[in-house]
């Protein structure tokens, strides 16, 4: 499947977003990972063309993308950058929503030298920005023993975490990890053939999915990125995000409750105290997953959720 092919896959949960956007005409919009274009092609769509559109990305293979899909339309900006450094990228506009489809994408997964996935013998590469930071192998062949198997049990939830991390450390001892398929035979040294049998997926997925995370420093920042996306946002803005695993949903629904709720006074305490005021609400009907028809027809579609906070 070539890049071309991916990009016109319809976006996770398109029309619950477009509607959660709460979209006004000659509005102001930021996708801040626009991938290969589905969601920011929806807003200038559902708008005809009639709003201002910011597009960013870390991926400058997506960008390329995004710009042939989005080219019939008008007001768009497309900036290469992670969404944590927004303020910085986009500063002093304010916005009338903003979206987040977080993780990787299909995309990046469908093409093999990128090194996401496990089905593909590939370098390990894993960057989302290809122009900077460290490579999966880097950060495998580095790392220390025990926080890889703290990032495999954070961000992966993977019980097998404290073995894999072991057997990793074997083998880069006798030859450092160079490709996708090093990685896998060292899950399955790791994980008895028995439990790999039983396994619901791919024994793999799991650590590729935390390695992933590591290497683009996804979990510890997202907190605060939210935060200050929320302070770029015009009052009754929406802040949008779509995420796919448990361990970024629960950062995103804890920032949500936060913004809703910022009293950090004990929970006997008779009055608040702190001064912490409500800087969101979170409107009715969220979190929202894919349905039936979706999921079917989309199977990466069935962990997907959407969140929502309005700024007050």
């Amino acid at each position: 499947m070539n890049g071309e092919q991916v990009f016109r896959h319809v976006p996770v949960l398109l029309e619950e977003t477009l509607t959660a956007l709460n979209l006004q005409p000659r509005g102001t919009y930021l996708d801040g990972t626009v991938g290969g274009g589905g969601h920011s092609e929806g807003i200038c769509r559902a708008l005809d063309g009639n709003c201002t559109l910011f597009a960013l990305d870390r991926d400058r293979d997506a960008l390329k993308a995004a710009a042939r899909r989005l080219a019939p339309w008008q007001g768009l900006t497309l900036v290469h950058g992670n969404f944590h450094e927004a303020h910085r990228l986009l500063p002093g506009i304010v916005f009338d929503g903003i979206l987040l489809d977080l993780g990787v994408s299909s995309w990046q997964l469908d093409s093999p030298g990128r090194g996401f996935s496990y089905h593909e013998d590939a370098p390990l590469d894993m960057r989302m920005d290809q122009s900077a930071g460290r490579t999966a192998a880097d950060w495998l062949n580095t790392t220390p023993e025990r926080e890889i198997a703290r990032a495999l049990y954070d961000y992966a939830d993977e019980r097998w975490a404290v073995r894999i991390a072991r057997i990793i450390v074997e083998m880069r001892s006798e030859r450092l990890f160079e490709s996708t398929q090093d990685l896998v035979r060292a899950v399955d040294r790791a994980i008895p053939k028995a439990v790999r049998r039983r396994e619901d997926g791919h024994p793999a997925r799991r650590t590729f999915q935390a390695v992933r995370i590591a290497v683009n420093d996804e979990i510890a920042p997202l907190a605060r990125a939210l935060e200050s996306l929320l302070s770029m946002l015009k009052p009754g803005g929406r802040l949008c995000v779509i995420s796919f695993h448990s361990i970024e949903d629960r950062v995103v629904k804890r920032a949500f409750a936060g913004f809703k709720n910022p009293c950090t006074c004990p929970a006997d305490a008779p009055v608040c105290v702190c001064g912490g005021k409500p800087l969101a609400v979170l409107p009715e009907g969220y979190p929202t997953a894919p349905g039936r028809e979706e999921m079917e027809a989309n199977p990466r579609a069935r962990s997907a959720r959407l969140r929502v906070a309005q700024r007050i």
